[in-house]
């Protein structure tokens, strides 16, 4: 029996998917109807609420095969840091506890935004974390967990945790500010014909050339289920494609799906968001490769056309 935590969510729905032919127990707060469709008409074997987790694994623990942990409080714009210390750091603690008493392999998400603006680059070396500075406190409680896991004399048997670079792809409907920019450049292209992409503020990048790592959301979860299956050394991993792309690509890509002419403006980035901003991100992926994933990713082009054509343009899901 496997366990499956933010199933309701982007990322969490889309593993459910690849989970279809296995015993899965569902994990999340299931109130919002906008991310019911996200996972109503999948199998699962049990449904729990987020709050009733650690009571059914107390119960049940020696019966789970393993844990995915992909359930988060991911707005970087939300800066409660108390909502971050329950969601993202003392329920993932809990979950750990669990591996470890049953002896659970776990994947469990943690995220690219744990190194900041990228002073001290983006390899997946558990000897830099002591010196990562995230941007936001959702950064901050990514970083907060990966240092509590590494410091844990108990482990589960097999652990990973998987920093996630930019995330695209369908399943994301729900997310509305945090959805991806495809999916917004999606909607407003449709609407107006046009895109607006925030300016640089900084002189050494030009307007739409802010760039990240995008990656398929087909992807991670092939990766994600990989790891758990594989004998890949526990730890910290990067999870994006290797190669950053700047916004404008992005957008672009997004017309060339859409056949509709290039139309993009410029606008200010807002304010509440503007010093917190990362600029650049890159995945080191030599850590993954090494420990024997050999798929290639997804072109930033071919991914975008599959979530435009197959999910946006008829609004499907995974």
């Amino acid at each position: 029996m496997i366990v499956l935590t933010g199933a309701a969510g982007f990322i969490g729905s889309c593993l459910l998917t690849v989970l279809q032919e296995e015993s899965v127990v569902i994990v999340d707060d299931f109130s919002r109807e906008d991310r019911v469709a996200n996972y109503e008409s999948k199998h699962y074997h049990t449904l729990l609420e987020r709050t009733e987790l650690d009571a059914w694994l107390s119960k049940h623990g020696d019966a789970v095969t393993a844990i995915y942990h992909l359930g988060a409080r991911t707005d970087t714009t939300e800066f409660d840091k108390q909502i971050f210390e329950d969601l993202n750091i003392e329920y993932s603690k809990m979950v750990w506890r669990h591996c470890v008493k049953h002896q659970i392999p776990l994947v469990y998400a943690s995220s690219a935004a744990t190194y900041g603006g990228g002073e001290h680059g983006y390899e997946d070396s558990h000897a830099i974390v002591d010196q990562l500075e995230p941007l936001n406190p959702y950064g901050d409680s990514k970083l907060e967990f990966d240092k509590w896991a590494l410091a844990q004399q108990e482990t589960p048997p097999r652990w990973y945790g998987l920093k996630f670079f930019n995330v695209y792809g369908p399943n994301e409907y729900h997310k509305g500010r945090m959805a991806s920019v495809i999916f917004h450049a999606y909607n407003q292209i449709s609407k107006t014909g046009s895109m607006r992409l925030f300016k640089s503020h900084r002189s050494d990048f030009k307007d739409g050339e802010q760039s990240r790592d995008f990656v398929y959301v087909k992807d991670v979860v092939n990766v994600c289920k990989w790891l758990m299956e594989s004998t890949a050394e526990s730890g910290l991993y990067n999870l994006g494609t290797g190669q950053a792309r700047t916004f404008y690509d992005l957008v672009l890509a997004t017309f060339t799906a859409m056949q509709v002419e290039p139309s993009i403006t410029f606008i200010d980035t807002p304010e509440d968001i503007r010093d917190k901003y990362q600029y650049f991100t890159e995945a080191n992926m030599s850590k993954l490769q090494r420990a024997g994933y050999a798929q290639d990713f997804t072109s930033l082009e071919d991914g975008v056309a599959n979530y435009v054509k197959t999910y946006l343009s008829s609004a499907e899901y995974y």
